[in-house]
């Protein structure tokens, strides 16, 4: 593999003659394409400088990578790396020649445990990450050095690069990325879970499209809780069998079937069995003959995929990820008894109707404000979790533990301001609670997680279908584990003990250099970006939402090799436990509205320090295509205190 943006061009289109080379006017195309600009004058410069056979015949893929990484090494006036190179290794040999290596000793004693800070590392470690970076294609145009025999002792300043950029040394802790299967045995409720609210839909809560695809592209993303609206439809005419429909009620949005997304979720499990539950909030507007349809639905399709509690299960703790590893479980209603006023949940979601009463948008009569059908018994006993209102947390507290709140994120933000906060956390210790956005943002934006987590609600459902800063947060947070969609709680926010108090901390961050940072959305036309990054820190004191945020400069016309190199960003965090990291690349545009490039959110507690790579996902959180080779090189000091803590 050659280490450039060789996947921009390695198909390119922009090549159509039979001789598959390239010309001048072709590789200044090239350029434009990945986002490095350079005046015609110039270009022709550099490339009359080539052999003249080779300018005869045209650039050829393997010098076309040679040619682009000549000029990445000459257009640089301060490189980065070269600065890292010298200041850990000395400029000088000991035989007084300028450095071209470095050995596997100094490498692990100067670079990985004095810079980087890495602990469990040894020299055999080092030489094999040596063999494998010597192994690498690299356009080396700074010196003719042939790869070292001896491949495991030594690298070069090219090589050092690669390892700089590598995923080997992410930003991110691969230890943390990693799934960890013993971690997965204890009561959900210890568990921060991926969330959707109101998946079904594709915009707008007021007259977009429902689409059955949402569920899949939820799921992919990592969702483990989705939500199903569900209301009465037709009748069958020929089956005469009620129809029960999914759609954002009293609204334009459009309606699906019910049974289309069980059918779609059971397809999910059957390429994906080893997942982790899938949990089903069912907010349930049917009448009795519509909910036993969907209990025979759920039943029907999902067979031994649907987690059905029996009375025993129902006592005591909440079952374990593990244990419920390729199932269904539902969310909706499990009264004891007839239905009363207590058992009217909050996550019918009233607090979205009446916000859209506020604005006019319905009328008070289509407004389904009470239960006003019972609960089918075939469909309660498939539930597991029953949504119950709250009155106060003495009375929560003492509940079954499969008994549940949901809020809004208004009340998510006045609960936490109170006195007794401290006993949302002892009640989500064996309890669940789901948050959901406020009916207000009709636009089907997000609110921020941070305050719902750091109180240690585990379902913080989000609009998957808006990619916006709080659900790229919510990416970051789910990256951990395996992108599993289960995250155990910090033990904060699971350990009864008063006197555990969040850790805090003090994070200093320097952005570098970019290397291959595409156009926006990834697209092959347009004029090169000016790229700059916005650092945000999001962090939570006091159940409050703390955000600092900075900028840096922006770089003109190059998203191929941008080099910033300046400030050093200083943040106070407050909940290192909680707090994330947010690393976003914009496109400057000083006669519009800025791009959103690519984006890449790291919890606090998964942070290693020194120089490291940051990979940026696109806005549906992959690395793909053009944004395969996307990141950042920064230089990242976390105070001590926090590292022996967390």
């Amino acid at each position: 593999m050659l280490l450039l943006c060789s996947n921009d061009f390695s198909n390119s289109t922009l090549i159509q003659d039979k001789s598959n080379t390239i010309d001048c006017k072709e590789l200044q195309k090239i350029l434009t394409r990945i986002n490095f600009y350079m005046k015609k004058s110039q270009l022709k410069d550099a490339y009359h400088k080539l052999d003249e056979s080779i300018r005869k015949k045209g650039l050829s893929f393997e010098q076309c990578c040679t040619f682009l990484h000549k000029l990445k090494h000459d257009t640089w006036q301060t490189k980065p790396v070269n600065q890292i190179w010298f200041d850990l290794f000395g400029r000088f040999m000991n035989n007084g020649t300028e450095r071209q290596k470095v050995s596997a000793e100094s490498f692990l004693r100067k670079f990985l445990i004095k810079q980087q800070k890495e602990k469990d590392v040894e020299l055999e470690d080092v030489r094999q990450i040596f063999a494998h970076l010597n192994q690498l294609e690299i356009a080396n145009v700074a010196s003719s050095k042939a790869l070292y025999s001896d491949s495991h002792m030594y690298i070069d300043k090219d090589h050092f690069e690669a390892y700089l950029m590598s995923a080997e040394n992410d930003v991110f802790d691969p230890k943390k990325e990693r799934f960890d299967q013993n971690c997965m045995t204890h009561s959900l409720s210890e568990y921060w879970i991926n969330s959707s609210h109101n998946t079904y839909l594709t915009g707008d809560q007021l007259a977009s499209q429902s689409s059955v695809e949402m569920y899949m592209y939820a799921l992919y993303r990592g969702c483990r809780c989705v939500e199903l609206d569900i209301w009465d439809g037709d009748v069958d005419t020929d089956l005469g069998l009620p129809i029960p429909i999914v759609y954002h009620g009293h609204t334009m949005t459009t309606k699906i079937p019910f049974s289309d997304i069980i059918d779609a979720v059971k397809v999910f499990l059957s390429f994906n069995p080893e997942s982790y539950p899938i949990i089903f909030s069912l907010e349930n507007h049917c009448s009795i003959p519509f909910q036993e349809v969907m209990a025979e639905q759920l039943l029907t399709i999902l067979g031994d995929h649907l987690y059905t509690p029996s009375e025993s299960t129902l006592k005591g703790a909440l079952p374990s990820p593990e244990s419920l590893r390729g199932m269904v479980v539902l969310k909706g209603r499990r009264p004891a008894g007839p239905i009363n006023e207590e058992d009217n949940p909050e996550d019918r979601e009233i607090d979205d109707e009446e916000s859209l009463l506020h604005t006019g948008e319905i009328s008070a009569g289509n407004v389904d404000t009470a239960v006003s059908h019972g609960v089918a018994p075939e469909l309660a006993t498939m539930t597991l979790f029953h949504g119950t209102n709250f009155k106060n947390w003495d009375i929560s507290i003492e509940k079954p533990t499969y008994h549940m709140h949901s809020f809004s994120e208004s009340t998510v933000r006045s609960l936490s301001k109170q006195a007794n906060s401290r006993q949302w956390i002892e009640y989500n210790r064996t309890h669940l609670t789901r948050t959901f956005p406020s009916g207000k943002r009709v636009d089907s934006s997000n609110y921020s997680p941070m305050v719902a987590w750091s109180n240690g609600c585990q379902m913080v459902a989000l609009n998957f279908q808006t990619s916006d800063s709080p659900l790229r947060i919510n990416d970051g947070r789910f990256r951990e584990n395996g992108g599993c969609g289960y995250i155990l709680k910090p033990c904060t926010l699971t350990t009864k003990d008063d006197f555990l108090k969040p850790v805090s901390s003090r994070l200093s961050i320097k952005v570098l250099s970019g290397s291959c940072l595409p156009k926006p959305k990834g697209q092959r036309r347009g004029e090169c970006i000016d790229p700059y990054v916005k650092l945000s820190l999001y962090d939570e004191k006091e159940g409050k939402e703390v955000c600092t945020s900075y900028t840096t400069n922006y770089v003109v016309d190059n998203g191929f090799s941008p080099i910033w190199n300046q400030d050093k960003y200083t943040f106070d965090v407050c909940n290192v436990a909680v707090a994330i990291l947010q690393l976003a690349v914009w496109d400057k545009d000083i006669h519009s509205k800025d791009n959103f490039i690519a984006n890449s959110s790291v919890p606090i507690s998964c942070m290693r320090q020194g120089f490291r790579s940051v990979r940026l996902f696109d806005s549906n959180n992959t690395r793909s295509g053009a944004f395969d080779f996307a990141s950042l090189l920064i230089e990242v000091k976390l105070k001590e205190q926090m590292l022996e803590e967390i």
